[in-house]
């Protein structure tokens, strides 16, 4: 990894409405899938919107995992952060991406902190 990071944003389109509306699936998916890839969880918070759409985030040690959900559009912004090493990120981007069923997702990759200079630099 070139850099202090990596950074995913998921552009998830033609997702399942059904599940984008759901809060306690949004925190499941996200909690699944940080355990499967071997993050840390250290904190949560998720919100379902009036008349419809769910918020989420998960605090993790090596970074963060959130989403925000638009059902009526098919459509949730999700981004995976991670620092170091300890698990990889396009693995949870792939699993949130069969999670919501995503028939057109779309993910960017952005290096973070790639012009910081360290010790060993």
């Amino acid at each position: 990894m070139d850099g202090l990071g990596i950074h995913l944003l998921l552009e998830l389109k033609e997702c399942n409405p059904k599940l984008l509306n759901d809060i306690d699936f949004i925190r499941k998916a996200l909690s699944d899938t940080a355990q499967t890839v071997g993050a840390t969880v250290m904190g949560e918070s998720f919100h379902r919107f009036s008349p419809q759409g769910v918020t989420g985030i998960l605090a993790i040690s090596e970074s963060h995992i959130s989403i925000h959900t638009w059902p009526e559009f098919g459509y949730a912004a999700a981004d995976i952060f991670a620092c170091g090493t300890t698990f990889h990120p396009r693995e949870a981007a792939a699993l949130l991406v069969e999670k919501l069923e995503s028939q057109d997702p779309e993910i960017i990759e952005v290096s973070r902190g790639a012009t910081i200079k360290t010790a060993t630099s």
